[in-house]
């Protein structure tokens, strides 16, 4: 230590006494290595005491009062005229105590750590934890029920679904034949379709309009049916409507209108990425549906849907009949051709 060898030669008179029942006795206190060496004054060694045990009875006072550590009956007393002595001590002492190990901000910082890490829990880990519990538990009729919710809201910004009659029946025909449970075909969706809980499709009234063939609509349809066993949409409307939906939805059943109201808008508004054109073969496959007419209307060039082209599962083979000629016209016309 620096400190020792500056004071190495430094000596001063005090007065001693190893016990309380001990007269005080003059000494001569001199810095040896790391130690307090207590002499008589023929120079013959008293006691020593360690640095680092050194402590002070009376912090800022003088005369001043040392003892060591652990034994407040053994005193030195040092007069105030020695100052230069008790800087001394005192800068040691300093020198020492910054060396010594800090146990309470170990604890403090143990402290500290845990809380982030029960910070970070509840921040990510119980948030996703909790919609995957209401996930599991909600059942089925449940999700219809949230679905219509969601529909009732999206038909007061679309307009309510096309429900022409002999349509109708059209419709009934293409979900049995696509084994799809609900479709409703919508006048003013700006999505081309999308779908809720409960196993809901909602289909832009453009894909029975606009186009010659009813594969057009179908492959909307299992596309977004198969979608939807993939990513169930009750997750997603509850993980965008943070842990308090979960929450809610667990303990009373139901969820804030202004809930179903941000996320009907949400899937108004935000379309999500079109799915890869791979990830959809075996889907038109397991349909018996060709996947060509599909590709063209999602991209009329055919570039970024080259697979569904190409790899057409129905190509060479002659498909399953979707509808026939009377049920299309029908069914092209479920709009009221408004």
């Amino acid at each position: 230590m620096t400190a020792l060898k500056k004071y190495a030669r430094l000596e001063a008179s005090g007065l001693w006494r190893p016990t309380p029942d001990d007269q005080r006795r003059e000494v001569v206190v001199s810095i040896g290595d790391a130690t307090l060496v207590i002499t008589d004054m023929q120079d013959r060694p008293l006691t020593h005491w360690s640095l680092a045990a050194v402590q002070r009875a009376n912090p800022g006072e003088r005369p001043a009062i040392y003892f060591p550590d652990g034994d407040l009956g053994e005193t030195l007393e040092l007069a105030k005229d020695e100052a230069q002595m008790i800087e001394a001590i005192e800068t040691l002492r300093r020198a020492v105590e910054r060396t010594r190990p800090r146990p309470g901000r170990l604890r403090w910082l143990g402290m500290a750590l845990s809380a982030c890490v029960v910070l970070a829990g509840a921040l990510f880990w119980v948030p996703k934890a909790l919609t995957d519990h209401s996930v599991a538990v909600v059942p089925q009729v449940k999700r219809v029920e949230i679905g219509d919710a969601l529909l009732q809201r999206i038909t007061r910004m679309t307009g309510p679904a096309c429900d022409e009659a002999a349509g109708q029946r059209a419709l009934s025909t293409l979900r049995a034949r696509l084994s799809v449970d609900r479709i409703s075909i919508l006048p003013g969706v700006s999505r081309t379709s999308l779908h809720l809980p409960g196993g809901h499709i909602l289909l832009n009234r453009a894909l029975v309009e606009d186009f010659e063939e009813p594969d057009v609509v179908a492959g909307f349809a299992v596309v977004e049916h198969s979608l939807s066993r993939q990513n169930d949409p009750l997750r997603d409307l509850l993980r965008r409507s943070g842990s308090w939906a979960s929450f809610q939805l667990l303990t009373t059943g139901t969820l804030d209108p202004e809930i179903l109201d941000r996320y009907a808008e949400h899937l108004l508004t935000q379309p999500p990425a079109p799915p890869d054109p791979d990830t959809l073969l075996p889907v038109f496959a397991a349909a018996e549906l060709r996947s060509t007419p599909y590709a063209y209307a999602r991209d009329i060039t055919g570039e970024t849907v080259l697979p569904l082209i190409e790899a057409d599962p129905m190509r060479g083979q002659p498909p399953r009949r979707l509808l026939n000629d009377a049920d299309w016209l029908r069914l092209q016309a479920i709009c009221g051709g408004t």
